[in-house]
């Protein structure tokens, strides 16, 4: 609820502080001193049009600030929370200025917010009726949650039922999209890999084929090189069998100085183990020589292997440069090509059961949105029926509301309706939309009347009413106050009035006063006890505070509205 307002430099106001209580506010005064600025001032605090004309000549600009009473854990705490704000001791304050030159700036819990804000909050907080102020239920998706929230636990089973298989159904749209939209890319793709791994297939590389076959060619194309190192290198260590004469070699070089050794090395232990790693270096020796002489006989110059061997080299060193530094990563991307491959063919299969889904899905929409569409229509019945007959107790006793439910064949996240309240103030006059369809007057008498039929169902928790009251008196007034404390029972009602007979009915009676300068200050606005109400109906009802007759017939006024409430 809205605790307290204070206005300054706003129109005739210089400055004032709105006390409101819960329940029904009431704001009453003389014409011309300054009620009106209470709606203005709160359509301010919540987001309005900042008009610099508005402010008061001679101010620089005007301030509105306000304390509300929130849910801690509610929706609107959480979003201040997230804009930065905070409470204060479990008060909100929110603050507008407009200045002179018609520049706006808005504070909420204490951090600097942008404008459109206090807007999206406003939806949870307040609803202002007022001639000039945008009204909630004339946006079409508020009507249309308006009827949803009439309707009740008929339509929630179904709305449930239809939100799940809509949402289902532009998931497996959006996928078969991705899906049919992308098919020449994939197409494209697996063509591309399905000539890789054939390519690959047909060379057939093995692991580590390509540093052997290196080797290979290496050997192969130096053969006469080596096998004439191998030969030379076996005769200097063993010397040539086929020599004349025994040249001296390394072996018999070795056996020389081992038996000059073995004569002595009885006579010095250290001279001994020389001998004996002279005696391994000849065994050594003479292996290396024997192997050397393997080799040589290994080695031969094959012309016709070399050449297999770089063809093949060739078409190995073709896949590397195309998929890799190696053949190991050449049969890494083939490995990984084939799972892609495997999903793109698999993706044909994918699609038709993605089809055959959506079409599944598009039958039950389109039976869970005919179930929505039936609800809605019976519920827009008793709800038009409703108002109708709430309006020929406000003084409209002709008009009739029509809730029209239009199904347009779009799927959207709550069906395919499109619901418009719309009235025909006269017999005769054709039903017309609400904006189109009333006067000022009568739109805020068919604002309340929807209120109040609609109590209890709209979370809303303040109404704010500007002349709802206009252009009817007597019996009608008296109705009005009474479907103002009726809404007012589960909602804080805030009104400006200047009927006696709605006045009555209220928990907190607000008077504002202009003082001799002509503006109104602090001290301008009263909240009245009980006697100050009767001298203010009084006042309303015959234009003298003291009147005898008005006094009484101010105290009939209220005691029949405390009987009633």
């Amino acid at each position: 609820m809205v605790d307290e307002v204070r206005i300054q430099g706003l129109g005739v106001i210089d400055e004032a502080v709105l006390d409101l209580s819960p329940g029904f506010n009431v704001v009453t005064g003389e014409t011309g001193a300054g009620k009106t600025m209470v709606v203005t001032s709160l359509g301010l605090l919540f987001g309005g049009r900042a008009d610099p004309q508005r402010v008061r000549p001679g101010a620089d600009r005007a301030n509105i600030e306000g304390r509300l009473v929130v849910d801690p854990g509610g929706r609107v705490v959480e979003r201040v929370e997230e804009a930065g704000g905070e409470l204060d001791d479990g008060v909100l304050i929110v603050t507008r200025s407009v200045s002179a030159e018609g520049r706006s700036r808005a504070f909420l819990g204490g951090r600097a917010v942008p404008v459109s804000l206090l807007i999206n909050l406003a939806d949870d907080l307040v609803a202002v009726h007022g001639q000039s102020d945008q009204q909630r239920l004339l946006q079409a998706g508020r009507q249309r949650g308006a009827l949803d929230r009439y309707a009740g636990n008929a339509l929630t089973k179904p709305l449930r039922a239809y939100t799940a298989a809509y949402q289902r159904h532009r998931q497996v749209s959006a996928l078969l999209e991705e899906l049919t939209t992308r098919s020449r890319e994939r197409s494209q793709e697996a063509e591309l890999l399905r000539f890789g791994l054939e390519e690959i297939e047909k060379v057939d590389p093995k692991p580590g084929e390509d540093v052997e076959l290196a080797a290979e060619e290496e050997r192969l194309g130096h053969a006469d090189a080596l096998r004439g190192a191998a030969t030379s290198s076996h005769e200097a260590l063993l010397g040539d069998p086929a020599a004349a004469f025994e040249a001296a070699n390394v072996v018999s070089l070795l056996g020389t100085a081992r038996n000059a050794l073995d004569a002595v090395r009885d006579h010095d232990p250290a001279l001994a183990g020389l001998a004996d790693r002279l005696a391994e270096a000849g065994y050594l020796v003479s292996d290396v020589g024997t192997e050397l002489a393997a080799y040589a006989e290994s080695i031969e110059a094959d012309p016709g292997r070399l050449a297999i061997v770089q063809e093949r080299r060739a078409e190995l060193t073709a896949l590397i440069r195309k998929h890799g530094v190696a053949v190991d990563d050449v049969l890494a991307w083939a490995r990984d090509s084939a799972a892609r491959l495997g999903e793109l063919q698999g993706d044909d299969g994918r699609i038709e059961e993605l089809r055959a889904e959506q079409a599944e899905l598009s039958e039950r929409l389109a039976a869970e949105a005919a179930e929505l569409t039936a609800v809605r229509t019976r519920a827009s019945e008793r709800f038009s029926a409703a108002v109708t007959e709430e309006l020929t107790a406000l003084a409209m006793p002709h008009a009739r509301v029509h809730v029209t439910v239009t199904p347009t064949g779009e799927y959207g996240p709550h069906g395919v309706d499109e619901v418009e309240v719309r009235l025909a103030p006269h017999p005769g006059s054709p039903p017309l939309p609400l904006h189109k369809g009333a006067s000022g007057g009568e739109l805020s008498r068919v604002m309340l009347a929807i209120e109040v039929v609609f109590a209890g169902a709209d979370p809303v928790p303040t109404f704010v009413f500007d002349e709802v009251d206009a252009g009817v008196g007597g019996k009608a007034a008296v109705e009005i106050g009474r479907r103002l404390a009726r809404l007012a029972r589960n909602a804080q009602v805030i009104v400006v009035t200047h009927l006696p007979q709605v006045a009555a009915f209220a928990d907190q009676h607000l008077l504002v006063e202009k003082s001799d300068d002509g503006t109104v200050t602090r001290s301008g606005v009263t909240a009245l006890d009980r006697e100050g109400r009767v001298r203010e109906l009084s006042r309303m009802l015959a234009g003298l505070e003291d009147s005898e007759l008005g006094r009484a017939h101010a105290e009939e006024l209220l005691q029949l509205a405390s009987e009633e409430r």
